[in-house]
């Protein structure tokens, strides 16, 4: 088919990769840093990243790009289409008031989850677009349309024209679009802004935005976990645990879930599927915070583990350190239990910290299996997943073969597969409703074994013990 090229523009730098648009195969890549902007950003630095990470020709002979941007960021125009302000990005924390506010003034959780699949958050545009009301209301009364990163490069690319565009992907995570319906909810956006703005057309998986003045094909684009599944080459049947200082379990489903109780949000993919997204506020925080304790780092910390043996005899670590979001207990803290003169040691301390993180990602992994997700095997992303000691719980926990890909710029390469998609339904040789096949992600997969399962089993139920003694029904409303 050609050449074609997927831009990554994370909250920190552009990635781009060239690859070739028949076999995936990476030719040429690129890279620029963003100059810091929490919480607010200059959507033109942006722009100025993208040049200078695709200098000295590296996108000579491409004909397709795709792009991939953080989420959750806001970027409004006014009605010539110029910035009314600086974007608020997704880790704007000043947006939480707004966000509770919102959630009241449709009726509770309940009527969140069933308008749009998800309760309002932070991080969402609907909260930034209240917060915005509330405390800028100047600013919101210049506001005529509003657009997300990936929508506000892809507009760029194409010379700013009178259309503009969004996946459904990216638009799922906005607080005002369905994944469920396949639609934008105005209301909801007059219900924060407090008036009417205008709202991208919501393109098809393989639909083209466009062709730049110079006639390059520009795709759909789409938000970064959506084209980090797509460059994963994840499907139905797979989860992907991302290990963060916070955590999150997706699954690629097949249709939307709506939760009454706000634990799932329910986002779509990019290729006509559906993300059902489970949070935690702890994960790696977890593992750094016990390294500190005994005075060693991560990589100390899981040889520590591994000197220990299954259920660190006894010992038990509740990891709820900045509360926990799966369960909700937004107030709680950490508990550790167990302690006997024969578990005070480093080794099963720092074991308990590894089995105490991935218990908390399994309770979230079995919501999504509690919806009738189905998980054959589970995709470990961040570089905690490098480490030996999640490498060798997670499976018996998981229950399922544990996937661990070798690093990559998978935002990119996702965004990548979307362009070559595109040009292949424009030249003809793909279908709007498969895209092109290129290889899974070069990784190392850990099998649990027969004797793993049981052991795991008892682990958990260990944790789940202790769980449910500190916090009594923690898990009955979700």
């Amino acid at each position: 088919m050609g050449i074609v090229a997927g831009l990554d523009s994370s909250s920190e730098s552009t990635r781009i990769v060239v690859c070739d648009a028949d076999t995936g195969t990476v030719l040429r890549q690129g890279y620029a840093p963003h100059p810091p902007s929490v919480p607010e950003g200059d959507p033109q630095a942006w722009l100025m990243s993208l040049g200078d990470a695709a200098t000295g020709g590296l996108l000579e002979g491409v004909q397709a790009i795709g792009v991939s941007a953080q989420q959750h960021g806001l970027l409004t125009l006014d009605a010539g289409g110029v910035l009314v302000r600086p974007a608020l990005l997704g880790n704007d924390k000043r947006c939480q008031a707004a966000a509770t506010e919102l959630a009241d003034a449709l009726g509770g959780r309940a009527a969140w989850a069933e308008a749009v699949g998800a309760v309002p958050q932070a991080a969402q545009a609907v909260a930034k677009l209240r917060w915005l009301a509330r405390n800028e209301p100047e600013s919101a009364a210049r506001v005529a349309a509003v657009l997300q990163p990936h929508d506000w490069l892809v507009w760029q690319l194409l010379g700013r024209p009178l259309r503009r565009t969004t996946d459904r992907g990216d638009a799922s995570g906005t607080g005002f679009w369905s994944a469920a319906t396949g639609s934008w909810r105005p209301d909801l956006v007059e219900l924060a802004l407090g008036r009417q703005a205008a709202l991208p057309d919501v393109l098809a998986p393989a639909e083209p935005a466009g062709h730049t003045p110079e006639g390059l094909l520009i795709s759909a684009g789409t938000g970064e976990t959506m084209a980090a599944a797509f460059g994963l080459g994840v499907g139905p049947g797979d989860a992907v645990v991302s290990l963060g200082a916070s955590g999150s379990v997706f699954a690629v489903h097949h249709s939307a879930l709506a939760d009454s109780t706000g634990t799932i949000t329910s986002f779509a993919d990019a290729t006509g599927m559906h993300l059902p997204v489970v949070h935690t506020l702890n994960a790696v925080r977890v593992l750094r915070g016990t390294a500190e304790l005994l005075g060693t780092d991560l990589h100390g910390l899981s040889e520590l583990a591994l000197l220990s043996s299954p259920g660190s005899y006894g010992m038990v670590l509740l990891p709820y350190l900045e509360g926990e979001r799966t369960p909700h207990l937004p107030q709680a803290a950490g508990t550790l239990t167990g302690l006997r003169r024969e578990s005070m040691k480093r080794e099963h301390l720092a074991r308990a910290a590894f089995e105490g993180m991935l218990c908390g990602l399994t309770d979230a992994l079995d919501v999504l299996r509690g919806r009738g997700v189905e998980v054959r095997r589970v995709f470990l992303l961040g570089a905690a997943a490098e480490l030996p000691a999640v490498q060798a719980i997670a499976p018996s926990l998981f229950g399922v073969p544990v996937v661990a890909p070798q690093p990559a710029d998978y935002a990119a390469l996702g965004a990548a597969r979307q362009a070559a998609w595109a040009l292949g339904v424009q030249q003809g040789v793909l279908s709007p409703q498969q895209p092109p096949l290129w290889p899974s992600a070069a990784s190392q997969v850990f099998e649990p074994t027969a004797d793993d399962l049981p052991v795991g089993q008892a682990v958990r139920q260990q944790y789940a013990t202790v769980r449910e003694q500190t916090h009594p029904g923690a898990f009955d409303a979700v």
